[in-house]
């Protein structure tokens, strides 16, 4: 029988990923064309497993249905599936988008979509409007940066809210005509750059009582603000003035200048944004010139200790001294935080909080504990890396600003060490279920800190938090295929990552949790906390999600048919809607198709049921996503449009937005039902 358009198998792309190679240097500095930064002797998972069959006395996440059973886990997690009627998915009931290579971005039937706002777009009073031809650094710094991922929306009213974007990264190969590379790149396209990264605080208003929401574009908007990779920001936590953050500009360790690739993000209880460093580390050149004792961590961040001038710097060295480490040798310690912003007072210094850790961090998702204490669930966004959680010492209280602000200053950070319980013979790297049915297992969040006593031996608590890597390694953390976003389901309380993908593990080192050798497609975990308490130290955890194509046995949904799924690949960001459904944005499709936004129900019948909600122009990631409270909107940031090998303003790969013969402009797009109907029913 002939398989519908949809259903066909899509051909591989070349490499690890669909990424092209000008996004793999651009937005990360090339990262899997370097050896792997992880080189701690901790065993991979596999070579820990109990050799038993037998599942008696272990933790197990299973379907999110059934009862958790227990060493030291109680209760059940509700089941869905009395609300969930066959067929329905969970309530989700729009038709799936075909896999597909459009420049545009494709929504459903039944939905339309427009931009909110773009690159270039006006956000401070004075800026002027965007012209492709005539940047300048002066222009750039009022107006919306570059590539937008992370989206928040805070409402001010029904009608009217702000909006934060993250601005990750810069192509200067697709920014400016006739660019080559960093060393003969002129002064101002630097400072350009420099003024592109960041984020963004713009009001937006909803148009005529609709899900379309637009940019305020009149009127006083005193809340708009942008943050660069030049705006002034402290140090708060354990590591603040430690003398690893400190530099001849800042002798006292505690004031830095700016943020730089910001990925993912959070928002707190109390309504500030958590917004995250990941590849920091290919901004620095100047690292052969260090002092060797500081080489060895330099190294585990995946910066070059052996080349004065790496392959595709971008040479800021040459506007700003900061960035040639041989000078500055601390400075890079001093990017890789989460960062907190304040989109309600544009004139609040933005607070790198060390007690989160230093890393690559895609993320920085909260929830509160049982008790009231803030929980935060971090991810590094690295192959073989680690997941991460942050606890509070003190307790959140409501409508208190004054004490909730140090409640990220003073508390414990732990890293996730997992167990699996099928023998180590049954997990092949081929993606094939073990005996028992499941991927699944328990684990344990290992210490790493307490406010300013370390519980790694022979480092500081300064020390921990600033070279966390290093202390993840000596606490034997698991490693994991690139841990991104780690999001808590609001209806049920499991917690899940995304886990993009990982081409370097091998078969040898397939594990439970990371079960699939050459892991181009990446998967997604499922984790619930000891009697469903975000501040608990122990948790089962679950594999729901193997992604790939649905024809390759080596994928996996939940058990879910798996002939009426959508294909997916590289699950990056997750949101929820208010009925719990888990939605995934892709970055880097490895099957064919551009990246997208899929959904899935966790709970009854459809659980595992993937269908694509939206697909992305030529080239392009798909970032937030966002779902608002009133299930009125999606938001999406659609990043690098046209970043395809060989593109240039010359030769454009895409011209979205705008069409014709535009240059594609990163931008954030509201989606809506053109009936007033809630997304994805």
């Amino acid at each position: 029988m002939t398989q519908p358009e949809s259903r066909r198998r899509l051909p591989l792309l070349p490499g690890h990923s669909g990424r092209s190679a000008l996004t793999c240097v651009y937005r990360c500095g090339d990262a899997c064309a370097h050896p792997v930064p992880n080189t701690s002797g901790n065993a991979y998972f596999g070579d820990l497993m109990a050799k038993v069959a037998s599942r008696r006395g272990v933790l197990r996440a299973g379907a999110l249905g059934a009862v958790v059973a227990s060493v030291g886990v109680g209760g059940a997690v509700a089941s869905g599936s009395a609300a969930a009627a066959p067929g329905r998915s969970g309530g989700l009931r729009f038709t799936p988008v075909p896999p597909n290579i459009t420049d545009a971005v494709t929504v459903p039937d039944g939905y339309d979509q427009a931009v909110v706002v773009g690159w270039g777009d006006p956000v401070l009073p004075g800026a002027p409007a965007f012209d492709f031809e005539r940047q300048t650094a002066a222009a750039q710094a009022r107006q919306f940066g570059y590539n937008c991922d992370y989206v928040n929306v805070l409402p001010i009213s029904r009608d009217r809210a702000l909006m934060w974007v993250n601005h990750e990264y810069t192509d200067e190969t697709l920014m400016f005509r006739g660019y080559t590379d960093g060393a003969s790149a002129t002064a101002e396209q630097m400072k350009i750059a420099l003024a592109a990264h960041g984020g963004s605080v713009v009001e937006i208003e909803r148009a005529g009582g609709t899900g379309k929401w637009r940019l305020v574009r009149t009127g006083r908007r005193r809340f708009n603000r942008r943050v660069t990779a030049t705006t002034p920001m402290r140090f708060s936590g354990p590591a603040a003035s430690s003398a690893l953050l400190r530099t001849a500009a800042d002798p006292k360790g505690r004031e830095v200048r700016g943020m730089l690739n910001n990925c993912a993000g959070g928002l707190t209880p109390w309504g500030t944004i958590l917004t995250c460093e990941e590849n920091f580390n290919q901004y620095f050149v100047g690292g052969d010139g260090v002092p060797a004792a500081d080489k060895p961590a330099l190294a585990r961040y995946g910066i070059d200790t052996t080349k004065r001038f790496p392959s595709d710097s971008r040479r800021w060295d040459r506007v700003d001294e900061r960035f040639d480490l041989t000078e500055h040798p601390h400075e890079a310690n001093r990017f890789g935080w989460v960062v907190e912003i304040d989109p309600f007072d544009p004139h609040s210094t933005p607070v790198k909080h060390t007690h989160l850790g230093r890393f690559k961090h895609e993320g920085a998702n909260s929830t509160l504990a049982e008790d009231g204490r803030v929980v935060v669930y971090l991810g590094d966004d690295e192959r073989f890396d680690y997941i991460y959680k942050y606890v509070s010492k003190g307790r959140y209280r409501e409508g208190s600003r004054r004490h909730n602000r140090d409640l990220l200053s003073d508390g414990t950070l732990y890293v996730a060490k997992f167990t699996g319980d099928s023998p180590a013979g049954e997990i092949d790297g081929s993606g094939k279920l073990p005996a028992d049915g499941d991927f699944d297992g328990s684990g344990q969040w290992i210490p790493l800190v307490s406010g300013d006593v370390s519980h790694v031996p022979g480092m500081s608590a300064a020390e921990v938090l600033v070279h966390t890597r290093l202390a993840a390694d000596k606490a034997g953390a698991t490693k994991m295929d690139r841990p991104e976003d780690i999001e808590r389901n609001p209806k049920t309380g499991a917690v899940y990552v995304a886990l993009t993908n990982n081409t370097a593990r091998t078969a040898a080192q397939a594990d439970e949790p990371n079960p699939r050798a050459n892991n181009k497609h990446g998967h997604v975990l499922e984790l619930v906390e000891a009697g469903n308490d975000a501040g608990a130290t122990r948790f089962a955890w679950s594999v729901p999600l193997v992604c790939g194509d649905p024809e390759d046995p080596g994928t996996y949904f939940a058990g879910f048919d798996k002939s009426q799924v959508s294909p997916i690949s590289c699950p990056d960001n997750v949101a929820f809607d208010a009925a719990g459904n888990l939605w995934i944005s892709t970055d880097g499709n490895a099957l064919g198709a551009h990246d997208g936004l899929f959904a899935m129900p966790v709970e009854g019948p459809d659980r595992g049921h993937v269908r694509q909600f939206l697909s992305m122009p030529v080239g392009a990631e798909t970032c937030g996503p966002l779902i608002t409270e009133d299930q009125r909107t999606v938001f999406v940031a659609v990043q690098h449009p046209g970043e395809v090998d060989g593109a240039s303003p010359d030769a454009p790969a895409s011209h979205w937005p705008e069409g014709g013969s535009t240059q594609p402009r990163p931008s954030v797009v509201a989606v809506w039902h053109t009936q007033g109907a809630h997304i994805g029913s």
